[in-house]
């Protein structure tokens, strides 16, 4: 390449003219093009069609990559979204359900974002199939949702998992044992994108192939994927030429985003006879959530601002709770014929997310990724629906695994709900110290899950572990320095108390 740029969006606001960037920007693409070219050359032929697919999505990203500057909203511009643009969850449960509800779930498609792995929780396979709740995996749960609705109103509600090429081979594995379960299952796979030196702005891969060595060069560019991804799979046309019309989008690792007859029933039978081509699911912001994208209305369009989005001086107006009240849940209502419209217009305008990456051998990369709920401002008749809390229940830590595999949440037909016997509906606050962050080591410290019915807060840090039949309750803290350790001796009742120093439980 002709030229190293330390820094392209200095070096772009440096340059005097307009003319220069834009000479500076063509040799970019240029480069860029020449680099892309030489990986599909090394393509087998069976590889061909979808690689070229893959690289020009990743070459139209680029492109607008190197168009746009800074933060892509101007903050002036941003305002309250009007009342009746988010719609309170009450006043849609209120209108009940019609008689013929099976009719209307038999139009919907369950779309569960499988593309990630569980590296955060020190897991090395897709992150689906971690076990959360007495041997069940984020996966089984879902297929247990599913088939009790298609089992109780006599349906046929399919299952489509978007994996990416890191998940792809475990999870198809894993299908085979729902073979015989009520629920048909489909995957497609999101595309696969080259990442990119961040000095030179060039791709590191030298070939098509993404094994070995090789796995590092490539990433799976986000959920904004799904739209391209899902079009060209042929899944999109099959399932509407199966009658069906609507998709529910979430993640697979929220155990809180189940089929909701309620929201399904108003898009179908909207109130004024005026459907909605995507609804998404926002709820109220807690000082845990502040770092989430929220809906505001820009330009007459109902908008999603992520916090990467907004100009320094205005992160903190952001985060205020009292500013912006909602967050977005990630589950999606969107209507099947409109993704095919707008993609066959190539209408759905996403803003690109930058995410800065340093390898195992040091190499600074970036990858352009895009976001699934950023597509929101490209749909006619956008709804916001402000949804509780429960429908929110993440697994991103093992302090979240510790929540849902408590007695905080009984389990029934895949779905978690809140145990009646716990007076408050929040959920406590649980910070489980670096000893925690694998799911192994996680598992190892606690002979079985402590009862935390009464609990609100538990923080744990250091070497630490816990024996059968504890009971957590009001605020607990327990720090074990650095050298000690502490063991919290099976049927310990811990209220209100902080624990540190040193305490072995030693058997005689």
């Amino acid at each position: 390449s002709f030229v190293f740029i330390e820094d392209f969006s200095k070096a772009m606001s440096q340059a005097g003219s307009s003319q220069f960037q834009e000479v500076i920007r063509q040799e970019l693409e240029y480069s860029m093009k020449v680099e892309l070219d030489k990986i599909l050359a090394t393509a087998h032929s069976n590889e061909i069609e979808h690689t070229k697919k893959d690289l020009e999505g990743f070459k139209k990203l680029f492109h607008r990559f190197l168009q746009e500057k800074g933060p892509s909203v101007d903050w002036g511009k941003i305002q309250r979204p009007p009342e009746d643009s988010i719609q309170p969850y009450e006043k849609i449960k209120a209108r009940g359900l019609p008689d013929n509800i099976a009719s209307v779930l038999n139009k919907l498609v369950v779309v569960k974002l499988n593309g990630g792995l569980g590296t955060s929780m020190g897991c090395k396979g897709p992150k689906s199939l971690i076990g959360v709740r007495n041997e069940n995996t984020f996966l089984d749960l879902t297929v247990q949702q599913i088939e009790h609705l298609n089992k109780s109103y006599n349906t046929d509600v399919p299952l489509v998992l978007m994996n990416s090429f890191n998940t792809d081979d475990d999870t198809k594995k894993i299908l085979q044992k729902y073979s015989h379960s009520r629920v048909k299952i489909y995957t497609f796979n999101q595309s696969r994108y080259p990442r990119i030196n961040k000095e030179t702005l060039l791709p590191i891969a030298k070939d098509v192939s993404y094994s070995g060595e090789n796995t590092e060069c490539w990433y799976p560019p986000g959920h904004g994927d799904i739209y391209a991804s899902f079009y060209n799979s042929g899944l999109l046309d099959n399932l509407i030429a199966e009658g069906k019309e609507y998709i529910f989008v979430s993640n697979i690792d929220n155990l809180g985003a189940t089929v909701d007859l309620y929201i399904l029933n108003h898009l179908m039978n909207p109130p004024n006879g005026k459907r909605c081509e995507f609804v998404m699911e926002v709820t109220n912001k807690t000082r845990a959530d502040v770092k989430g994208g929220t809906l505001t209305q820009y330009e007459n369009k109902l908008r999603l601002v992520e916090i990467a989005q907004v100009p320094k001086a205005h992160v903190d107006e952001f985060k205020s709770v009292s500013k912006f009240k909602i967050f977005n849940t990630n589950n999606l209502w969107i209507a099947l014929s409109a993704i095919k419209r707008l993609q066959e217009k190539n209408a759905i305008d996403m803003e690109i997310i930058v995410n800065p990456k340093t390898l195992d051998g040091g190499l600074n990369v970036i990858q352009l990724e895009t976001a699934v709920g950023a597509a929101i401002k490209s749909f006619e008749n956008s709804l916001g629906i402000n949804v509780p809390r429960s429908r929110f229940l993440p697994v991103k830590t093992t302090s979240d695994l510790l929540l849902v595999m408590s007695n905080l949440y009984s389990l029934n037909a895949g779905s978690l709900t809140m145990s009646e016997k716990r007076e408050f509906p929040t959920v406590p606050l649980v910070k489980l110290g670096s000893s925690f962050t694998k799911v192994q080591d996680y598992l190892r410290r606690f002979e079985s899950i402590p009862d935390m019915l009464e609990l609100d807060h538990l923080t744990v840090s250091g070497d630490v572990t816990f024996g059968k039949n504890v009971f957590l309750k009001g605020t607990v803290i327990i720090i074990a320095n650095h050298g000690d350790r502490i063991d919290i001796p099976a049927g310990a009742v811990l209220e209100n108390k902080i624990v540190s120093g040193n305490l072995r439980i030693l058997d005689h």
